[in-house]
């Protein structure tokens, strides 16, 4: 059986260390990395391509709400992401699961349970706390999962460059941030408002926005 790689992001020691021991418990053949910010992650992916399963602390340094799952899914499409968090809120649940995480583990998991998370999602099966039903609402879940696919089908740069709209940067200044023409910005811009289905710059931003904790978590998405 060849080594899966893991990598755990999580700027708490502690749950990293609960996290490796519940993974060595169900590998057999596994090599663990770790982050404690979400930068060091992508870095520790692109040296490491063939990581295959990803631990994602909702809240880690760098991570605003579901943006780094997202961010994974665009540039690392193959990687399994598990998000982990101290807020379990239903509503937070149904989100990470719409958007494509494969598992949601809250803190308060024990190691049974964060194990039996790490079997479910091997056998290529999502995995949710008990008793938490993700499918109450409908259209809410279809939104989301809808702009899930929207966002995937943006290029890396593409990526970047609704993030920067949606900080706020002109099409001026994201050039100078990404070393590339203006010219070549516009295009892009071009290019995400039509895989997002939206007329503006104002409203990817927006539709980017959705993916902060900063919004309200019981609006659904319109793009």
């Amino acid at each position: 059986m060849s080594q899966i790689k893991v990598a755990i992001a999580d700027d708490h020691p502690l749950f990293r260390a609960a996290l490796t021991q519940a993974v060595l418990k169900n590998v057999n053949s596994v090599e663990v990395l770790e982050a404690e910010n979400f930068q060091d992650l992508i870095s520790v992916v692109e040296n490491n391509p063939d990581i295959e399963i990803i631990f994602l602390d909702l809240h880690m340094p760098g991570n605003d709400g579901f943006t780094g799952l997202t961010l994974l899914q665009n540039h690392f499409p193959d990687i399994v992401v598990i998000m982990v968090s101290s807020d379990d809120q239903l509503e937070i649940i149904r989100k990470a699961i719409n958007l494509g995480a494969s598992a949601f583990i809250p803190k308060s998991a024990n190691l049974t349970q964060i194990s039996t998370a790490i079997a479910t999602v091997l056998e290529g099966e999502v995995w949710l706390p008990e008793h938490t039903d993700i499918n109450a609402d409908q259209q809410t879940a279809a939104e989301y999962q809808r702009l899930a696919k929207q966002l995937a089908q943006l290029t890396p740069q593409q990526y970047t460059v609704l993030a920067s709209i949606a900080n706020g940067r002109l099409n001026k200044q994201i050039a100078y941030d990404l070393d590339i023409k203006e010219t070549t910005v516009k295009k892009h811009v071009s290019a995400i408002l039509v895989k997002l289905e939206v007329y503006n710059r104002t409203q990817a931003g927006l539709v980017f926005q959705q993916l902060m904790l900063t919004t309200n978590e019981n609006q659904p998405v319109t793009v």
